[in-house]
């Protein structure tokens, strides 16, 4: 009950804070957000043309009886995909590529037409499928450097942007702006080419959102020592230390009540 009234209250702050931020604020509108997402995100959705995709609408993490073994809690997509290594019992997103695909679908990156499209492509062409496995390794690795030595290193940082760019430069598509069924509007892309291609291009354009808009001074590594994961420290104190205060915070508590009994 206590947790649930903290969030609340955190998410509440954020959304004030946000709305002092800069308009054009595009990291904080593509980042995954989890614990108290962003106001307009955007993802990957199929398209009617085939083996083309277009931009809509971001949708938050599906949740359902199923225990996911994916944990969302590095407030930004890019570090939720570098988090995606260390899931429940250790379990590695990336471990074969239709783990990648239910993770993507969990992070809201595809929806459930296009994962079920790329999921028959993949049958189709294994090869494909594979190479764009391997990538999505060497991305997260890249994207990990840049986020526990990015802050210090501008060699670490300048290696990330190449990275980036090496990603971002697959985007080959149509930028347009559609008109939503509410009357606003939204900016699209629509890529094509290889359908495989473009799954990790949100996530790097969350990341190079990060560089743009000087975020990497905010990502923190979780305080505990057993704990690798990273987030995105939006504390108006910034002093922010545990990935998940219901894992990685509770335990260290009840480490310190442990110590403190023995001294007495």
């Amino acid at each position: 009950m206590y947790l649930t009234a903290w969030k609340i209250v955190r998410c509440f702050r954020d959304i004030v804070l946000s709305a002092r931020s800069t308009p054009a604020s595009l990291a904080a509108h593509r980042a995954a957000g989890y614990a108290c997402r962003p106001m307009m995100p955007t993802m990957l959705s199929l398209s009617q043309t085939a083996d083309s995709a277009t931009v809509s609408p971001f949708v938050a993490p599906r949740t359902s009886n199923e225990r996911s073994p994916f944990v969302f809690v590095g407030e930004r997509l890019w570090l939720d995909f570098v988090n995606c290594e260390h899931g429940l019992r250790r379990y590695d997103a990336l471990r074969d590529f239709e783990s990648m695909v239910r993770w993507l679908e969990s992070a809201g990156v595809l929806d459930g037409e296009r994962a079920g499209g790329i999921r028959r492509r993949a049958q189709q062409q294994p090869a494909g499928a594979s190479v764009a496995l391997v990538d999505g390794r060497r991305v997260r690795a890249a994207l990990r450097a840049l986020a526990e030595r990015g802050p210090m290193s501008e060699r670490v940082r300048n290696e990330g942007l190449v990275e980036i760019n090496r990603v971002l430069g697959r985007s080959a598509g149509t930028r347009r702006v559609d008109l939503r069924p509410d009357g606003t509007f939204i900016r699209s892309f629509v890529p094509v080419g290889d359908a495989f291609a473009g799954l990790v291009i949100p996530v790097v354009e969350s990341a190079a959102d990060a560089l743009i808009l000087g975020e990497l001074s905010r990502v923190r590594r979780c305080a505990d020592q057993r704990c690798q994961r990273v987030f995105f420290d939006n504390t108006k104190n910034g002093r922010r230390r545990w990935c998940d205060m219901a894992t990685c915070g509770n335990r260290a508590k009840a480490a310190r009540h442990r110590e403190k009994l023995k001294s007495h």
